[in-house]
């Protein structure tokens, strides 16, 4: 019966641990609302860790574009990444037309894209550090020159 006890708790931990780690970048939000009717109703929320982990097993071959250009934007999107967490509740642009209303501004350490209109709302909030570690991975594919 012990060592049920044991086995349990070493479990448990694991579990703890590993969602300690998953979750430590904080989540990537993507909510999708239409609004006709029968419309779909999407709210994905998965750990920031696992965008920059799964981007390890994409193939050179596929990330062949993005890396052979990465010299020109990496540096600056990496500085851009670090900056924007200087403002954590800022509105950087916001624009409204009509029925239609497009706002992408940082909230705490995140950077969110709102879109709402009259046939559908989509919100995307995307942690810094994971855009951090993701450009760092494509730089660091980069093909030697």
């Amino acid at each position: 019966m012990m060592i049920l006890a044991k086995l349990a708790l070493g479990t448990a931990t694991t579990l703890m641990v590993a969602g300690v780690y998953a979750f430590r970048e904080g989540t990537v939000r993507v909510d999708v609302d239409e609004h006709r009717e029968g419309g779909a109703h999407v709210h994905l929320w998965a750990p920031a860790a696992v965008v920059p982990m799964a981007l390890r097993f994409v193939p050179d071959d596929k990330l062949r574009d993005v890396t052979e250009h990465s010299s020109e934007w990496a540096p600056l999107a990496r500085i851009a990444a670090k900056e924007l967490r200087k403002y954590p509740n800022t509105t950087f642009v916001e624009v409204e037309d009509g029925e239609q209303h497009v706002k992408v501004s940082t909230v705490g350490s995140k950077i969110q894209v709102d879109v709402t209109g009259p046939e559908e709302d989509v919100h995307v909030a995307v942690p810094l550090t994971m855009i951090n570690d993701v450009i760092a991975q494509i730089a660091a594919r980069q093909p030697a020159s």
